[in-house]
């Protein structure tokens, strides 16, 4: 295109205002063209800058829209009540909950002082809490109550500044709950704090049945030797009976000295005067193994609620670790280590509970083993001014990708019907509601299997 062409097809006023640049005073003919495509350049740049600013100018209003839009429905929607103010107190925005809670119709309250919209009892706090919010910086709670129109309507308020581009405080963001909500939800978490902890007494119960059944057999035949062995000295203390009772008749009937000695040698009196008194500890040996296993039943399958109580933790895992083993078919041979005895502070039932599982699960883990290579041991000692049990054995050990899940309730390596899942469980459970922690030591056991270990409070003397 040449250049005398363009400003004809550039736009429709070009020869008009080409004529009047042509007799412009001083312009000659090649002068004036020169100025006239300068300008109509000038126009065209101006033109689409006009055009483009015009369709982002359109464009931004339509995100405007959008955004206004969208604050609106948030602001109908919204269940707590919010509410915007500028620095100075006014109200600039509300949700639409606002106005039920106070009664007036929805955009009464803008450009009203926020005060107004308050009880004056709670104007004071109120006040309060914008100038700490304003100092601080940061979010600032309180209570205050709206004026409603059946009396006060109690807000637990989140005051939080709005900071500008210079951020400086250009106004407040006021967020807040009803309080009677606040108080039902609370009570409902209580109610299920308290069904929670009766489900995991629950679960701890049902967990001591399940290791009191796996302990049935053991127990049958715990019983039935002591029974046995007193009731056989019983007998024989009834046929010792009926030898003295023949010989002192006959001393009580007058018989003379040789008869006397001729009847004591054919009863054997001097034998069963001696065998009279083995029978008699016999039978004493045999109660007291009775009352025993007695007081370690009713241990072990004592609730361990209550207040905590001072107690022998090496006393209670070796009643512990002797019922599994009762209970138990495989030859394991369980090792005590450690301290002889070690005062600790807790729920010993509990305690006793906890050392039965990892008793048990270390004679599972060592079922894979020949016959008689079993080895468990149970250390008890100080450290860090707590006492501290462990459990560890010779079996294969806990591999990497399961240490994260080990406590996982119903998490087991056990086949289906082999195992609850629990056990660990219940047991991290128990010995964190002490005070303690249980976990899996974190070199293994030292006979090189598995090890856990668990801490609790010392109890008064203890060292």
């Amino acid at each position: 295109m040449s250049r005398e062409s363009a400003p004809d097809s550039q736009h429709p006023l070009d020869p008009t205002l080409a004529g009047l640049l042509r007799h412009a005073p001083g312009a000659d003919e090649g002068e004036g063209e020169d100025v006239w495509f300068d300008v109509l350049s000038a126009v065209d740049r101006t033109y689409a800058d006009l055009v483009d600013y015009q369709e982002r100018l359109e464009q931004q209003n339509h995100e405007l829209e959008d955004l206004r839009s969208f604050l609106g429905s948030i602001l109908a929607s919204v269940s707590d009540a919010l509410i915007v103010i500028s620095r100075s107190g006014e109200v600039l925005e509300t949700s639409a909950s606002v106005a039920s809670l106070t009664g007036e119709p929805p955009g009464a309250w803008h450009g009203r002082k926020l005060a107004g919209m308050f009880d004056a009892r709670s104007v004071e706090a109120l006040d309060r809490g914008l100038a700490e919010a304003a100092n601080t910086r940061k979010p600032v709670t309180i209570e205050a109550a709206l004026s409603g129109p059946e009396g006060p309507a109690p807000l637990e308020l989140s005051i939080s500044p709005r900071m500008d581009e210079r951020s400086r405080i250009a106004g407040y963001v006021l967020t807040g709950r009803p309080l009677g909500e606040l108080r039902q939800a609370y009570s409902e978490l209580e109610r299920s704090h308290e069904e929670l902890k009766s489900t995991q007494a629950q679960l701890v119960r049902n967990e001591k049945l399940a290791s009191l059944g796996r302990l049935l057999a053991g127990v049958a035949h715990e019983l039935n030797n002591p029974i046995s062995f007193v009731y056989a000295n019983t007998h024989a203390l009834e046929r010792y009976a009926g030898k003295f009772e023949a010989y002192f008749e006959k001393v009580q009937a007058g018989a003379d000295r040789e008869a006397l000695i001729a009847l004591r040698e054919e009863l054997k009196l001097d034998r069963e005067i001696r065998n009279l008194r083995s029978a008699i500890e016999g039978a004493r040996d045999g109660a007291e193994r009775v009352r025993d296993i007695v007081e370690d039943l009713r241990r072990l399958s004592a609730e361990g609620s209550g207040e905590m109580v001072v107690f022998d933790l090496v006393e209670t895992a070796r009643v512990a670790a002797n019922w599994v083993q009762r209970g138990s078919k495989a030859g394991v041979e369980i090792a005590f280590t450690g301290a002889e005895t070690l005062q600790v502070r807790g729920r010993q039932g509990h305690i006793q509970q906890v050392v039965m599982n990892l008793v048990q699960n270390a004679i599972d883990a060592l079922s894979g083993l020949e016959e008689g290579t079993g080895r468990i041991e149970v250390d008890a000692r100080v450290m860090e001014g707590r006492g501290v049990l462990s459990v560890g054995d010779n079996g294969p050990g806990v591999t990497e990708e399961l240490t994260q899940a080990i406590f996982d309730p119903f998490f087991t390596t056990k086949a289906v019907g082999a195992g609850t899942g629990l056990g660990l469980a219940i047991s991290h459970k128990i010995i964190e509601e002490h005070g303690g922690r249980l976990r899996l030591c974190p070199k293994g056991s030292a006979l090189g299997g598995a090890c856990f270990s668990f801490d609790l409070e010392l109890g008064e003397g203890a060292e």
